[in-house]
């Protein structure tokens, strides 16, 4: 609150200079630093504890985060063998498709004969 605070102060918005500010801002950003290494230090001693109490709840916790790092790891590889399959697919399709030329006869006028034998003949009226 107080690095904000101190960048909508009102002292700062009606004539200090940039390096007033600046100063200003670098002692509030240093403060809530110093307030971030005691909750983290605070944290840790808690878990220090925690672990000569009772050393068997942080094994507990290990190898819950193993577990969960597998489930994600397992299902990266799902996702990966997924795209795979895909792109496998897409390169046999490719393959099968330039086969399908090469056994086509070759120039304007077969092709024009193939594409017309695949038209259905007009019917007929009574």
């Amino acid at each position: 609150q107080a690095c904000f605070a101190s960048l909508v102060s009102q002292d700062y918005v009606n004539g200090t200079d940039q390096e007033e500010i600046r100063t200003g801002v670098d002692q509030c950003i240093q403060k809530f630093l110093d307030v971030a290494r005691q909750t983290e230090c605070f944290f840790l001693q808690k878990r220090l504890q925690l672990s000569v109490q009772k050393p068997e709840q942080v094994i507990k916790e290990d190898v819950s985060e193993l577990r969960n790092e597998l489930q994600r790891k397992e299902a990266l590889i799902q996702k990966h063998l997924s795209k795979l399959r895909h792109w496998q697919q897409v390169l046999e399709d490719i393959s099968v498709q330039q086969k399908k030329p090469a056994e086509m006869p070759q120039g304007p006028l077969a092709y024009l004969e193939q594409a017309s034998a695949n038209i259905p003949a007009p019917m007929k009226q009574t």
